[in-house]
């Protein structure tokens, strides 16, 4: 790159200074329940864009369990449990260089101590091993890591609360180790689905949606790449667009972005943080299909009590009528808002429509917010 950079351009770096860890898993030891098509070939498309961007390809690790090939002639390591955290606490930690790209997309879970765990594809229903997150993150923020110093770290995976998945067998415990704290490292770190939230993936395309925008944005983005482009211009862009798949109904998930260097640490709100804590539990009863359906909503209604149904106004606009039935019980019988869930849980199962709801009811129950104004 040569000449004057635009104003807000970052730094020009050199691609023989750039890392990349590049994980993409569809397919698990658990068994086909949990395929999920789309993070490898999302992964395949990013590692297009670095060697576009005349990274070397010794120093982009690129780790697959893919449902089928997507790119013959790109080979590629296992992401399973022992060889990701070979890398992270072993291989990546000598690297030298200057910029550390990581992108990885498939399952993943919050657990119950906040952190974010990344599903490896040997997991198992019986041993679900993955990789801590915020583990991973704190060591490479520290003396363990002493190059690398400017790192991006995107996640395309849900942040579904553990208990809501009511797991039989519980998360193996398998923190990172962490050196010493230091102020040297830059870490920008996206996370696609947002807390207590699913991920959507869009199966037909076998892409993650979030992964579909971000790669997208890079791409319009590669006259700086392999840099990093600035985050606060990207996650501006990058919330737009997933604020208007969440308009059409495609997804419930809120982006996060956290920022951390030496002079800082924050975390830039979503957009979709800022709106009431009602309107996001009307989205989240609303994204259960038969909600949509006047006869279907009320086999649902008529589910609960007679003594909490007796008053409770009634309307035909799907939209209006959730927000009426949330509104009555959040004022009136706060407690059978869960009689509404286990009545919605039990003729849909769908784990990532669940957990929002469950998010959403007990973020609506502890502000009390309803529609009604002030006086």
């Amino acid at each position: 790159m040569t000449g004057r950079r635009a104003p807000g351009m970052p730094p020009p770096v050199d691609p023989s200074r750039v890392h990349a860890l590049i994980v993409g898993i569809e397919v698990h030891d658990a068994g086909s329940g949990w395929d999920l098509p789309g993070p490898a070939r999302d992964a395949v498309r990013f590692r297009r864009l670095l060697r576009a961007a005349d990274v070397p390809d010794a120093q982009i690790r690129l780790h697959l369990a893919p449902l089928a090939p997507y790119e013959p002639g790109v080979p590629y390591l296992p992401a399973d449990h022992a060889t990701l955290r070979r890398v992270l606490v072993r291989e990546l930690p000598l690297a030298r260089g200057d910029v550390l790209w990581v992108w990885w997309g498939g399952h993943g879970v919050l657990d119950r101590s906040g952190h974010l765990r990344l599903f490896c594809a040997d997991a198992t229903t019986a041993d679900k091993v993955g990789i801590d997150l915020d583990s991973a993150l704190a060591r490479f923020a520290g003396d363990a890591v002493p190059g690398l110093p400017r790192q991006l770290w995107i996640v395309d995976a849900c942040e579904t609360f553990e208990e809501a998945l009511a797991f039989r067998e519980p998360l193996p415990s398998d923190t990172l180790p962490v050196g010493q704290r230091t102020l040297v490292h830059q870490q920008t770190v996206l996370r696609a689905a947002g807390r207590g939230r699913a991920a959507a993936n869009d199966p037909v395309r076998a892409t993650g949606l979030f992964s579909d925008v971000l790669l997208g944005l890079l791409a319009d983005r590669a006259a700086v790449l392999p840099a990093p482009p600035d985050p606060e211009e990207l996650f501006p862009a990058v919330r737009a667009r997933v604020a208007a798949l969440r308009a059409a109904g495609r997804t419930l998930q809120c982006p996060e972005i956290r920022l951390q260097s030496p002079e800082r640490t924050e975390v830039l709100p979503s957009g979709g943080r800022s709106r009431g804590t009602l309107v996001r539990a009307v989205d989240a009863l609303l994204a259960y299909p038969l909600m949509t359906d006047p006869v279907e909503r009320q086999t649902v209604v008529a589910a609960l009590s007679p003594r909490v149904t007796a008053t409770m106004p009634r309307h035909s606009k799907a939209r209006t009528d959730a927000t009426n039935i949330l509104t009555a019980l959040t004022r009136r019988h706060p407690e059978a808002l869960w009689d509404l869930y286990d009545a919605l849980v039990s003729v849909d199962d769908d784990p990532g429509r669940a957990s929002a709801l469950s998010y959403a009811l007990r973020e609506l129950l502890a502000t009390g917010e309803s529609t009604h104004g002030r006086g």
